[in-house]
């Protein structure tokens, strides 16, 4: 194209892996092909150092990481090295660099930039919310994986709920349970979390005839892609809410402390206790996607109150049983929400139904107790590793694996074959394009805010996601050339159409 530049010659496309290590890493190890040139030298991606970089001081003489521990004896000075490209997430205070000691064995973590072309530099590790098409670490080297962390939400960064966008990555944390780290229950610290005692239905009764709604609404984050707002807007017509936050708000809450956001953020007892009275949360989610479930579902149930829920289309999955959340999608319209909402608080019998997990052996779901049982990373239990610390060791372990196939591949002269590449899959994220909370996209008018902004994110993260690819196919060392990849594939749609 055009913008392209200069390339790196047949050799340096020959050894450039597009979307995965495997075959290509073992013999860009032995040399390029009979007869191909070796590349020329400007083909160091732009704003780090173009030559390898030997590890320094602190790479000798970091400090083991107190994990599970490994009969490894290399030094530090043989071991892999993982870079935390979003060095925001490294786990390890206050050094750049630590050792980890993981049940496969040894590796080096750090944030520090200038090691990202060394030979011994095995893993990128990147964090979903700050990738950026646009300032991908350019050119891909071969023997390099690349790890995402994502446990956010997708509207943070929908390049990655396309194919393209997500194949660019060889290992995933997210919140999807089909990842290889996953972190689908990452708001939920164990069953007793969802065990705590609800406010008596006594109670409840009471602060009704005070005056108080019967459902509960609090959000600050309004214009969100599940457009939640505007479903909460026709309830309303038709139930009580009573809503505290920056979005709808029509009450306000009992004192100052109670309306600084940090208070709610942090569980504070005081507004814990304010909001445990309401027998309904509205539990909207800010993006729909398989599995990504926050403390918007599970915060209500440790209260005892019940979920009113849009998120996860799976959401029934994860329930302790299968009478402990109300799912908006079950009913045709709001008004036929409303009336049952209303049917539950006049009858107290039918709606504590709905709280019989809280009783001894009422969690009757086998596969969330398991689930919770199996997951290798704790929720404030400093007996086991936090998920960041968890997913370093799951790369770590994965990629002494590969090294050590990698060895034997070439040790044997192709007898042996070289390790598979390892794509990410699209159900790994794999969010559906954004639809209105009520109503459809034909029935929006023209200049909605929200069909302006969700439905065009969307698609141009798409757009994004096929130009880093072709770049990274197209062995690109230039991050600037990126905007002319976006012209080229916004005149061939064009064309299409």
């Amino acid at each position: 194209m055009g913008g392209a530049g200069p390339r790196c010659g047949p050799a340096g496309l020959w050894v450039t892996l597009a979307l995965a290590w495997g075959a290509g890493a073992a013999l860009a190890a032995e040399g390029p092909p009979a007869g191909a040139a070796a590349p020329a030298e400007p083909c160091g991606a732009e704003g780090w150092a173009q030559d390898a970089v030997p590890p320094g001081a602190a790479f000798v003489a970091a400090a083991s990481y107190r994990g599970p521990g490994n009969n490894d004896t290399r030094s530090n000075k043989a071991l892999p090295i993982l870079l935390w490209w979003s060095g925001s997430l490294f786990p390890h205070f206050p050094g750049d660099t630590e050792r980890i000691d993981c049940p496969r064995g040894s590796c080096l973590v750090t944030r520090s930039r200038r090691v990202a072309r060394h030979r011994r530099t095995k893993a990128l590790i990147f964090y979903g919310t700050d990738f950026r098409a646009y300032e991908a670490p350019l050119p891909r080297l071969p023997h390099q994986t690349w790890a995402l962390f994502h446990e956010e939400s997708p509207m943070n960064n929908y390049v990655l709920s396309h194919p393209p966008g997500i194949q660019l990555f060889n290992y995933t944390a997210t919140f999807r349970r089909e990842s290889d780290y996953p972190l689908t229950l990452q708001w939920l610290p164990g069953a007793g979390y969802l065990r705590g005692p609800a406010v008596p239905l006594a109670e409840k009764d009471a602060w009704r005839r005070r005056g108080y709604a019967p459902v509960l609404y609090m959000q600050s984050h309004c214009d969100v892609p599940s457009d939640r707002d505007r479903y909460v807007r026709e309830l309303m017509k038709y139930i009580q809410v009573d809503s505290y936050g920056k979005c709808l708000h029509n009450r306000e809450l009992p004192s100052e402390r109670l309306r600084d956001t940090s208070t709610a953020t942090t569980e504070d007892s005081e507004f814990m206790t304010f909001i445990a009275r309401y027998k309904f949360h509205l539990a909207l989610e800010n993006a729909i996607c398989e599995d990504y479930m926050t403390e918007k579902l599970w915060r209500p149930m440790h209260l005892g109150a019940v979920p009113v829920y849009r998120g996860s289309p799976a959401v029934r999955d994860w329930m302790p049983n299968n009478l402990s959340i109300i799912l908006i999608d079950d009913f045709g319209s709001p008004q036929e929400l409303a009336k049952y909402l209303d049917f539950l608080d006049k009858n107290g019998e039918e709606y504590l139904k709905y709280l019989e997990y809280k009783n001894v052996g009422g969690i009757k779901n086998q596969f969330l107790l398991e689930s919770l049982q199996r997951r290798e990373w704790g929720v404030n239990d400093m007996t086991l590793p936090n998920y960041l610390n968890g997913f370093e060791c799951f790369i770590c372990d994965r990629e002494n694996i590969r090294v050590k196939e990698e060895q034997e591949h070439k040790k044997s002269r192709g007898k042996i074959p070289a390790p598979r590449p390892r794509i990410a899959q699209f159900k790994h994220m794999g969010c559906p394009v954004p639809t209105p909370g009520f109503g459809s996209v034909e029935d929006l008018t023209e200049g909605d805010s929200w069909k302006e902004m969700w439905l065009q994110d969307y698609w141009q993260s798409l757009d994004q996601g096929e130009a880093l690819t072709a770049m990274i196919h197209r062995n690109e060392s230039h991050q600037g050339r990126f905007w002319d990849y976006m012209h080229e594939i916004f005149l061939k749609r064009t064309r299409q159409h």
